[in-house]
């Protein structure tokens, strides 16, 4: 069987250059948009500059300015904060500016002291439909809100509390990113500079998932399997797509043989989701299931190609069909990712399937809120870590984000018709999704031709796989178990994949 430690070379081609763990790949000498960008703050790195001898190491320079850009998203909400979430029927869109926060205050009980999940709502929604988990951070955030004053004044201290706890959240998601890959840190500037993220991350309460699947991508990174599926768990228990992170990791324990890591993952996911969820489905299971039965009974909405389809068309399709096909659809996906994984030339990085995983999901659901990105982001920057790729993406989800406010401001501003119609909203979809799958096809690219995959051509095999780094494959197909005797061509420089080094306790700190 073929082994992931090995890439052969031609004979013809120079002596590979060996790199380790302790050098940090610098991104202004190995990404030239990074290298333009940097002549904003002095130009790229200098080959006699002195690494590692002051305080602002790269971790610590990326949770700064993940909590600098967070706070600019901020700002963008204040004309909402100033009057738009409480006056006028379109104001908030024609601002961007639009938040669930301060409008589930009250809307979900929280300022009448309910109990999610236990005390019945009064309207059309009768409990809480969001994941447990997050449940329980909306009502944290009710605890710490004052409750005093207008009801005005309670949604906006409601919103600033929460802001405030999701900020923390943004600051985990980009350390978490920026120590999984340990000789890239520089990458989680990316996460902390994405503006749809900093546009995204107070429209709803999904950062708390994206930091705990962040934070179990990291514990996968570091070899501690159960550490990863109790984070994972904890994940599903807020957000219901970092369970389809099992899939991957399925079929690439499958390749290397990694059975017990992998139960150990799905073990810990398991306990740690029955430990949030069994309460409250034992003694309010209306509640409980109220999340999974709104998702079961949501019809077409907001972001899909599902919804393109029923708007053009005289017999849109039923909501059975919809979630019956798109069910499909994502099985269908997940064979061909299992399919690109057994035959791969090399065994895919962990966070490349992470990605196309995610993406897919995405991509066929019958609804993509404009928070959804988010979900996205940080697998996006550990799968293809190239500013280029990451900003092309970037401009579709920004495109996007405008679109549907402003399409939500022409439906709401009666006959001043203030936005984008609705032809005009469908194209911002479809910029999404030729946005998204672009990025899947350059990351299904660099599987194919790993020789272009700018983590490996660095010298690491799997920096975010753990277990899986540098293991040898035990179950391939296809041409992936007769593997050439040359390697494909290659601009970059011929590099040894090897083994993952062991990195000494003191180069693990901030």
């Amino acid at each position: 069987m073929p082994s992931a430690e090995m890439t052969p070379a031609s004979t013809h081609e120079p002596e590979p250059v060996r790199r380790t763990t302790a050098e940090p790949v610098q991104p202004t000498r190995e990404d030239e948009v990074a290298a333009a960008g940097s002549e904003l703050i002095g130009g790229p790195l200098g080959r006699r500059a002195l690494l590692g001898t002051s305080w602002w190491t790269p971790v610590r320079v990326v949770a700064l300015v993940a909590i600098g850009m967070f706070a600019l998203g901020l700002v963008q909400k204040a004309p909402c904060y100033d009057g738009a979430w409480f006056f006028g029927a379109s104001s908030q869109y024609t601002h961007a500016c639009y938040s669930d926060i301060p409008h589930l205050y009250q809307g979900r009980g929280f300022a009448d002291h309910l109990v999610p999940y236990f005390d019945r709502l009064s309207g059309d929604m009768d409990y809480l439909e969001y994941p447990v988990l997050t449940g329980v951070f909306m009502e944290v955030a009710s605890w710490l809100t004052p409750h005093s004053g207008s009801i005005q004044h309670q949604e906006q201290w409601y919103w600033f509390v929460n802001a405030g706890l999701l900020m923390v959240c943004a600051a985990v998601i980009a350390v978490c990113v920026a120590r999984t890959q340990r000789r890239r840190p520089w990458d989680g500037l990316l996460v902390a500079l994405a503006p749809a993220f900093a546009l995204t991350a107070t429209i709803n309460w999904d950062l708390l998932a994206v930091a705990l699947t962040a934070a179990a991508m990291l514990m996968w990174s570091r070899s501690r399997p159960a550490a990863f599926g109790v984070l994972l768990g904890l994940a599903t228990a807020a957000k219901l797509y970092p369970l389809f992170l099992l899939a991957p990791l399925l079929v690439l324990c499958w390749r290397a043989g990694k059975w017990r890591e992998f139960f150990q993952a799905v073990g810990g996911a398991l306990v740690a989701w029955l430990v949030v969820n069994l309460p409250v489905m034992l003694f309010a299971f209306d509640g409980w299931s109220k999340f999974y039965r709104f998702s079961h009974d949501r019809g077409v909405d907001f972001g899909s190609f599902w919804l393109i389809w029923a708007q053009n068309s005289s017999h849109p399709p039923t909501t059975d069909f919809v979630n019956t096909v798109a069910s499909v659809l994502v099985v269908l996906c997940f064979l061909g990712i299992s399919a690109l994984t057994f035959t791969a030339p090399r065994r895919p990085r962990f966070a490349q399937l992470a990605f196309l995983m995610i993406a897919a999901f995405v991509l066929t659901n019958k609804v993509y809120s404009p928070q959804y990105v988010l979900w996205l982001v940080p697998l996006a920057v550990l799968a293809r870590p190239k500013w280029r790729d990451f900003l092309i993406w970037q401009a579709c989800e920004v495109a996007y984000f405008l679109g549907i406010w402003l399409y939500l401001a022409y439906t709401t501003s009666g006959d001043a018709h203030k936005g984008l119609p609705t032809h005009g909203y469908h194209w911002t979809i479809v910029l999404h999704l030729l946005g998204t799958l672009y990025l899947c096809a350059v990351v299904v690219r660099d599987i194919l031709m790993p020789e272009r995959d700018v983590v490996r051509r660095s010298g690491d095999d799997d920096p975010s796989g753990g277990v899986l780094d540098g293991a040898e494959d035990v179950f391939v197909l296809g041409a992936a178990a007769h593997p050439p005797r040359h390697a494909a061509h290659s601009d970059g420089p011929p590099v040894d994949w090897g083994r993952p080094e062991h990195v000494p306790h003191e180069e693990r700190s901030l």
